[in-house]
């Protein structure tokens, strides 16, 4: 069978307010905004080590795709997922779900949540697989 998929190239994500979000994944994730376009109420911002981008706009009436709030099961990667949930709520972030260690027959890692201002949710977790 041919490959069909080869590749991640952006996770884009509906929010209600685009100066809110902007400050959320900029100072309290502390990812780097690669653009802006305040007429079309789009960011777009970089993963570390990563060719994908994370893009967020307002979505617009009859637009197809998840409301704002309900994005959940994407998983940023962390060295250190405890320090990065301290840091997070340091900065004003909401944990929704505290870092815990996870023990599978194969792997053992930690995995916690967090939410931005519309209540997207992503897991954050060092899981090397």
């Amino acid at each position: 069978m041919a490959q069909l998929i080869s590749g991640l190239n952006a996770v884009t994500v509906h929010v209600r307010d685009v100066s809110k979000a902007r400050l959320f994944y900029r100072d309290v994730l502390g990812l780097k905004e690669k653009s802006y376009d305040e007429k079309a109420n789009r960011a777009v911002f970089e993963l570390p080590d990563s060719p994908t981008i994370l893009s967020m706009h307002v979505q617009a009436p009859g637009e197809e795709g998840r409301e704002p709030g309900t994005v959940t099961g994407v998983v940023f990667r962390s060295s250190d997922p405890v320090a990065a949930c301290a840091e997070i709520q340091r900065r004003g972030g909401t944990i929704t779900m505290e870092p815990r260690r996870v023990e599978l027959p194969n792997a053992t890692f930690h995995r916690a949540a967090f939410a931005d201002p519309d209540g997207n949710e992503y897991l954050i977790s060092d899981r090397k697989d």
